[in-house]
């Protein structure tokens, strides 16, 4: 199994002195990082659209195996809420492209407001050329957890996201796709549940797992996914 493990962004002044060196100049954080970790989930695309020249900039800074999962803008999911995205997702996917082969994945995270609609769904997914780009979906409401959503996904290799912590119910580890997406969103981990959720990662048969640790101020992410990273070393994954 191929563990690429991280955190969700990188950018965070807040981490000089715990994560990165105290006198590192912002600019050089992305390179600091790229050398630490083979992942990052960047959350800046949720909130506007990318341009070329900036995700272009970044991949400069990172080695070809690294591999940048990219959050889908908030204007198709929450704004538009998938409907008569066409534009929007062929804007954003063909700059996502200029990643070339340090593309991840593409996260689309629902709001917890968006109930199940399979039909909208369905009608959304052929504006996304699933042959070239690797998808996962974030469900935060209940409704979207049962076995025709999770037949879709598995038809289209879309993987079901696994966020901990982001909602009041559980989200299950499955193999909609061959590979899996986690977003371990709690503030701490102890070394008995690190261990737990690689475990059950490991069990579910993914060729490839993304896995990702919340931002706070403390720098507590890179020091999880480090942990996480060490633990799956110890036991032969990586």
């Amino acid at each position: 199994m191929n563990l690429y493990v991280g955190t969700s962004g990188f950018s965070y002044t807040q981490w000089k002195g715990a994560f990165y060196p105290q006198d590192l100049p912002e600019k050089q954080m992305l390179k600091y990082y790229g050398e630490r970790f083979a992942t990052v989930e960047i959350n800046n695309t949720f909130h506007r659209m990318p341009k070329p020249e900036l995700l272009e900039g970044w991949a400069a800074q990172v080695p070809a195996s690294f591999r940048f999962a990219l959050k889908a803008p908030q204007r198709i999911t929450h704004w538009q809420r998938l409907r008569e995205t066409e534009e929007a997702v062929s804007y954003f996917l063909g700059v996502a492209g200029v990643l070339r082969e340090r593309l991840g994945p593409v996260l689309f995270q629902l709001p917890p407001d968006f109930a199940r609609d399979l039909p909208l769904l369905r009608g959304f997914l052929r504006s996304v050329p699933l042959n070239y780009f690797r998808v996962a979906f974030e469900f935060r409401h209940r409704s979207w957890l049962d076995e025709e959503v999770y037949a879709l996904l598995r038809d289209k290799g879309i993987a079901l996201c696994v966020a901990d912590g982001e909602t009041d119910f559980e989200v299950p580890l499955l193999a909609s796709a061959p590979w899996g997406y986690l977003r371990l969103r709690r503030a701490d981990y102890d070394a008995v549940q690190l261990k737990g959720w690689l475990e059950r990662i490991r069990s579910v048969g993914w060729s490839e797992v993304f896995v990702f640790f919340k931002h706070e101020e403390e720098a507590k992410g890179p020091q999880l996914a480090d942990e996480l990273l060490e633990l799956a070393a110890g036991s032969g994954d990586g």
